[in-house]
């Protein structure tokens, strides 16, 4: 198992293997906050030995949004009274969708990750009990987090997770390192404008945790807020102009292949049909 390696005071984040995804440990004077718990039974009993070898306070989990890879470690990481927060809609979809979702999942998985679906396939899904609107703090013991709900992009309910006195972020799945953005629950035409939102709030030497992949800094979401507001530029245009949403990925800075998804998803919304 992959230890967690502390970036900033207290702050701590592991690096998973298995889709490079990350889940960050933030310690506080009466309780740890985790961020993130992986994708099945096997991975989240990896993950809880390696919270206890840094720390035994208890804990409160925070699932940055409702994919597998971020929330269905819920049930084996946290005991029956552990708190699990999300957005509000985040929250709703695991408890209204999460079956469906779960079976999705695994027929994607099961070709490429024959292990990862196997376990997909067995998880019991626990849906977060509390939840963001729009804002929430949260108290660890002299030390105060924020949860922030800045719009649309990865999906239509990213939770961005701020640590002020450690001048860290934790963005999810709103920027990536290891990968181009994933464009499959994604909103392309709003993705942009959210990513501004949460650069206006990075500071000259933030570090920001990306949802996979090595930490970033305020350049590194700079650009690919660039980079989205270029996709979302040739998505309109495009679409005004009749052209085939194949031509138009073609151009995407993120590659023909990965922004086709985007750009089709693009399309039904100017069309009204999203």
């Amino acid at each position: 198992m992959t230890a967690f390696t502390e970036i900033a005071d207290r702050v701590h984040v592991l690096r998973y293997p298995v889709l490079d995804v990350n889940v960050t440990l933030v310690l506080g004077d009466h309780a740890a906050l985790v961020v993130d718990t992986l994708s099945t039974e096997a991975q989240a009993y990896e993950l809880a030995g390696a919270i206890r070898a840094v720390t035994r306070k208890p804990l409160t989990i925070v699932n940055t949004h409702h994919h597998f890879d971020h929330c269905f470690g819920n049930a084996t990481l946290a005991d029956p009274g552990t708190p699990i927060w999300a957005h509000e809609l985040a929250a709703a979809h695991l408890r209204d969708e999460g079956g469906k979702w779960q079976r999705e999942w695994y027929e994607q998985c099961r070709d490429t990750e024959p292990v990862l679906a196997d376990g997909l396939a067995e998880v019991t899904i626990r849906a977060p009990d509390q939840v963001v609107h729009r804002e929430a703090a949260l108290d660890l013991g002299e030390r105060r987090v924020l949860l922030r709900y800045l719009g649309r992009g990865h999906t239509d309910a990213d939770l961005v997770v701020l640590v002020p006195d450690a001048d860290v972020v934790l963005a999810g799945d709103l920027v990536e390192e290891s990968g181009p953005p994933d464009f499959g629950d994604a909103y392309p035409l709003e993705w942009p404008e959210t990513l501004a939102a949460l650069a206006h709030q990075l500071g000259p030497a933030t570090v920001v945790v990306p949802g996979h992949g090595a930490p970033v800094d305020r350049s590194f979401v700079q650009d690919q807020h660039a980079a989205l507001t270029r996709l979302d530029w040739l998505i309109r245009d495009g679409h005004a102009d009749g052209a085939p949403a194949r031509a138009v990925a073609a151009h995407s800075p993120f590659g023909a292949d990965v922004s086709l998804v985007a750009v089709k998803r693009g399309y039904a919304e100017l069309s009204g049909r999203a």
